[in-house]
């Protein structure tokens, strides 16, 4: 408890304690409810896409032996979308073929209209050499009938979700929403929008946590403010071990005489970890109750994002079930200002990012780093990660960057 963890160690701890929800935690919902929900199962595809062999073009479906000789065909009929040549195709004929209608019986190829050309006669001729396959989408070319199209696992956006409407498929088994208790904590605390007594402040971290669960489609159980009461904190701990799956506070996780946290959590559960190796957020807390498990955010605004940001979300993805999250994705760039570090911690400066003229990506701070400065965060679009035992970084030094997922930042 006494040394402090690094982000690699703290990761490795949590997720390493935590487990992807269960089959009894899935429920059956319709396509149109399932925006940004997490299979529950890989699903397999009931048909073949395309169902049957269709036109890529529109032109001639022919037969290539009656090509050889070069003679004109006869156009012996018409094949639509929805509405495909039925009859009988005779020999040295072509017939007319859309985008998309089906491949008449004994079809070799499409010759797109653009290569053919109508005589006074009405017959085709062709004014440009033809090859087995051509413009002949075949069926099951894009899914084949029973291939699995999404892995257990994987979210349903607007990308994967009309796929499986293309597949006829109507309902879906998902994993039931997170359940997420959210609690700020200290008397300093005032709701949004209420008025300011002396050496108070406004609750903008639960307000902000909140924005980013519901990125997350989570199920948000608002607990609100909480005083700086032992037994308010014990009685609230208590419901939420009860009715969430996930408890977060703000604030309360520091070494005041006033940061119940800790002491409420050895009581109702355990605690892994308690302090990083991080700045901002080296008071981050990771533990469980009986029923729940338990992430303390610290009370500086700009420490409450980061933590989230880099240990919650992870945590998140995993009780989710989401198996597609990955770790921020990191760049390298050439610092155009000082950087001002101290050794000791990961550090998580706010910068701002560009591609210069000659493509390389460079970084420049946008001030003043302070942990209780949130409004750097809208002068930024990446993280500067400074390692843990790297000092004050010189202009034209390069540093390893995380631009800001916006998935979940905007």
């Amino acid at each position: 408890m006494n040394k402090l963890l690094t982000l690699s160690q703290a990761l490795e701890n949590m997720l390493g304690a935590l487990s992807p929800p269960s089959e009894t935690q899935t429920e059956i919902i319709s396509l149109d409810q399932a925006q940004n929900r997490i299979c529950a199962e890989d699903i397999r595809s009931p048909i073949n896409v395309p169902g049957f062999d269709n036109s890529a073009m529109d032109g001639y479906a022919v037969r290539l032996a009656e090509l050889q000789d070069h003679h004109a065909l006869s156009v012996v009929g018409k094949s639509f979308a929805g509405a495909p040549f039925l009859g009988e195709w005779q020999a040295k004929s072509a017939v007319r073929i859309m985008t998309g209608a089906m491949i008449p019986n004994g079809c070799d190829a499409v010759i797109m209209q653009e290569q053919a050309e109508i005589d006074a006669d009405g017959k085709v001729r062709f004014n440009a050499d033809a090859k087995a396959g051509q413009n002949i989408r075949r069926i099951g070319e894009d899914v084949k009938i029973g291939e699995i199209v999404l892995k257990q696992g994987a979210k349903l956006t607007a990308l994967s979700l009309p796929l499986l409407a293309s597949l006829g498929i109507e309902k879906v088994r998902v994993f039931k929403r997170l359940k997420v208790a959210l609690i700020s904590t200290g008397d300093e605390l005032v709701a949004v929008g209420a008025p300011l007594k002396t050496g108070q402040i406004y609750d903008t971290n639960r307000f902000a946590v909140k924005l980013m669960l519901e990125k997350w489609n989570c199920e948000i159980l608002d607990y609100g403010i909480l005083p700086d009461d032992p037994t308010l904190f014990e009685q609230k701990f208590t419901q939420a071990q009860q009715e969430a799956d996930l408890l977060i506070t703000s604030g309360g996780v520091s070494v005041g005489e006033a940061d119940f946290t800790k002491s409420v959590l050895e009581k109702l559960g355990q605690i892994n970890f308690w302090k990083l190796a991080i700045k901002p957020g080296k008071p981050f807390a990771f533990g469980k109750l009986q029923h729940a498990w338990f992430c303390g955010l610290p009370g500086n605004p700009v420490s409450a994002l980061v933590t989230f940001y880099q240990l919650v979300q992870p945590v998140i993805a995993t009780l989710s079930g989401y198996r597609e999250w990955q770790k921020p994705v990191q760049l390298t760039a050439m610092a155009t200002t000082p950087l001002k570090k101290a050794p000791g911690r990961l550090d998580f400066q706010r910068g701002f990012y560009r591609v210069n003229a000659e493509g390389q990506a460079e970084v420049r701070s946008v001030g003043f780093q302070g942990s209780h400065m949130f409004s750097s965060f809208v002068a930024s679009n990446c993280f500067i990660v400074l390692e843990q035992e790297r000092g004050n970084v010189a202009v034209g030094e390069t540093v390893t960057i995380e631009p800001f997922d916006l998935s979940v930042l905007n």
